[in-house]
């Protein structure tokens, strides 16, 4: 039973730093947006591939009020906030009520 508790806590903690990393990924995409980046530079390219499948759905859903900013990664952060709140705590409190 006790490797299944493991399990569980580990799989919390690395989903908690995988939703961690992934927020700082779409917050750094955000800061290179604002200074008109070099499209063919490996890093920004990396970037894009790495976010865009997230962010396009959300821009998709989003309406466009023409107002010039792309709300689309503080959405995505909110719900990566959600997700690292509710999921990442429930794994622990399951892993907690195991023992």
């Amino acid at each position: 039973m006790f490797i299944a508790v493991n399990f569980v806590a580990a799989a919390a903690e690395v989903v908690g730093i995988a939703l961690n990393f992934y927020m700082w990924v779409i917050i750094i995409r955000a800061l290179i947006s604002w200074v008109n980046p070099d499209p063919y530079n490996p890093i920004v390219q990396f970037l894009y591939k790495i976010t865009e499948p997230v962010l396009h759905p959300v821009r998709r859903l989003m309406p466009v009020y023409n107002i010039g900013i792309d709300l689309s990664p503080l959405i995505v952060i909110l719900i990566i906030i959600f997700l690292r709140s509710f999921l990442v705590s429930s794994l622990v409190q399951l892993a907690q009520r195991m023992r």
